[in-house]
């Protein structure tokens, strides 16, 4: 048999009407067959059936953007939530005194590259297995890789713990101050419990996200936030406890909001599917559970850690604290709008592993055009308001002319990277539910590493662009990495994704049964 296949376009349908015996008839493209030499009409549409069809096609598009809507909008609440309970701390340690202020600063910071960053990344490799294995109708398997992600990130919180244990000589050793030093380790030490509830939560919001099941999320946060706000007050303040108070309420704050989802886990009739008995399947499957995780670490960690990098490189510029203190609040913006995209690539790997895992590869790419259509209006509409309000944004944090005026001249920039850095969080998305987080992985390391940041000193320190020059190359590196996951996407066979998410999850079950 011989297809015949026309293009969906008014020239093929033009094509089609003129060259088929049927005159008043329009054939639908792809569905004419030559059998022997003989033509035989599988179907054929009137105009008025195509009007239907097409208007079908447009209901679909607009299903799938309120689908997603629903989704994306309470996970960006859920995500800028569990994001302001380190911002509440470091506010409260910020009425105690500049020291203290500073090692929590740098603490922070520590803590975040080394340990929270390589957790969250990890936790991406849930997104693959429970995403598909849901999509799949495999409930139980979303259960296991769940216990999964636990386990293994619990593994990882230990060798995490034991570096945290010499923060203050690290610190000292690539030229911090003393006495910040030792503040640092103060906090560090007693944030170490909140690692471990940490990788709990991470393990935990992607088993809800797999199923899209947002408002548990939501709630729990809200909740979590509206407690942290006096505990942390009271540990600080009232049992005195300064700055280790601060960080002894993360960890709390984190492990109440396991409690809380731990409970809606155990006892809802939502996830009566997927509730699981905790069996030896669980560390079967972890050697799949790191081979996804590590690559998807690898892509969150290279990102995350060239803002370090950029950080570090501004302290040895001309003028250092003002060079800092420009790209920290530029940061600033743009990190608290990253939230956002962020919540619009979670609800991306969702849709498309939930749809790879069920077979369904059109399904995905339609998903994925409507998340790019909503995130590229949203990131149009925040870089034109942030564009037109750039000399009021230094305001916001400094009363000093030099810097207000210095971030004013950064705005453009700031802008551009609000629309490079959403497309690149979008894309990323994609990555995580399709599983190839390997890829994502060898892009990141391509474009901060080969690209970004040298291109960035050079403008900094050979062409004297300063904090600018800094900008302009994380700004090229979002770029080129925005560009590449693109062409992926663009480039990607949906139906071998598919066939691929099928084979994970079923074949993965048949080797835990012969391992078993």
């Amino acid at each position: 048999m011989r297809a015949v296949k026309l293009a969906d376009s008014p020239f093929s349908f033009f094509q089609l009407c003129v060259t088929s015996r049927w005159r008043n008839k329009v054939c639908c493209a792809g569905r004419l067959s030559i059998l022997g030499g003989n033509l035989r009409r599988q179907y054929c549409l009137s105009p008025e059936e195509l009007t239907r069809e097409m208007g079908g096609k447009w209901r679909v598009v607009v299903k799938e953007l309120k689908m997603v809507s629903y989704v994306a909008a309470p996970m960006v609440a859920v995500t800028v939530l569990q994001y302001l309970l380190q911002v509440v701390s470091l506010m409260m340690v910020g009425h105690l005194d500049e020291l203290s202020l500073s090692g929590v600063s740098v603490a922070a910071s520590f803590t975040s590259v080394t340990g929270f960053s390589l957790l969250f990344g990890m936790a991406g490799a849930s997104e693959t297995l429970c995403g598909q294995a849901y999509g799949a109708e495999q409930y139980q398997k979303l259960g296991i890789y769940t216990y999964t992600s636990i386990i293994s990130l619990f593994l990882v919180c230990i060798p995490i713990s034991l570096l945290w244990l010499f923060t203050d000589k690290l610190l000292i050793l690539i030229g911090q101050d003393h006495s910040i030093s030792i503040v640092a380790h103060k906090y560090s030490l007693w944030l170490i419990p909140g690692l471990f509830s940490y990788a709990i939560l991470q393990s935990l919001v992607r088993y809800f996200q797999a199923q899209s099941l947002i408002l548990p999320m939501l709630f729990t946060s809200c909740a979590t936030l509206c407690l942290h706000i006096p505990l942390c007050w009271a540990l600080v303040f009232k049992v005195n406890l300064r700055s280790a108070g601060a960080a002894l309420a993360i960890g709390l704050s984190y492990w109440l909001n396991v409690f809380l989802l731990g409970l809606y886990m155990k006892y809802s009739s939502a996830c009566e599917k997927t509730r699981v008995v905790f069996s030896k399947e669980v560390f079967l499957s972890m050697k799949e559970f790191f081979r996804l995780a590590i690559p998807s670490a690898g892509m969150v960690c290279l990102e995350w850690w060239s803002y370090e990098v950029l950080i570090l490189l501004s302290g040895l510029l001309p003028n250092p604290k003002t060079e800092t203190s420009v790209l920290s609040i530029c940061f600033a913006f743009t990190y608290l709008h990253y939230y956002v995209p962020y919540s619009f690539g979670a609800t991306a790997s969702t849709r498309v592993s939930n749809e790879l895992g069920a077979g369904n590869p059109h399904a995905a790419k339609v998903a994925v055009k409507a998340i790019m259509v909503l995130a590229v209006a949203e990131m149009l509409i925040v870089s034109m308001i942030l564009f037109f309000c750039r000399h009021l944004l230094g305001y916001a944090f400094s009363k000093e002319t030099e810097i207000v005026d210095r971030i004013t001249d950064m705005g453009p920039l700031m802008c551009l990277s609000i629309i490079t850095d959403g497309l690149q969080a979008v894309l990323s998305g994609v990555a995580r539910g399709s599983g190839w987080q390997h890829i994502g992985a060898y892009v990141n390391l391509g474009a901060y590493y080969l690209v970004g940041t040298p291109l960035g000193a050079v403008l900094a320190f050979v062409v004297h662009l300063r904090g600018k020059g800094l900008w302009v190359g994380l700004l090229t590196g979002s770029t080129v990495q925005a560009i590449l996951l693109a062409l992926r996407t663009i480039f990607t066979d949906w139906q071998k994704q598919a066939s691929k998410a099928r084979e994970r999850t079923f074949e993965g079950d048949s080797e835990l049964r012969v391992q078993s």
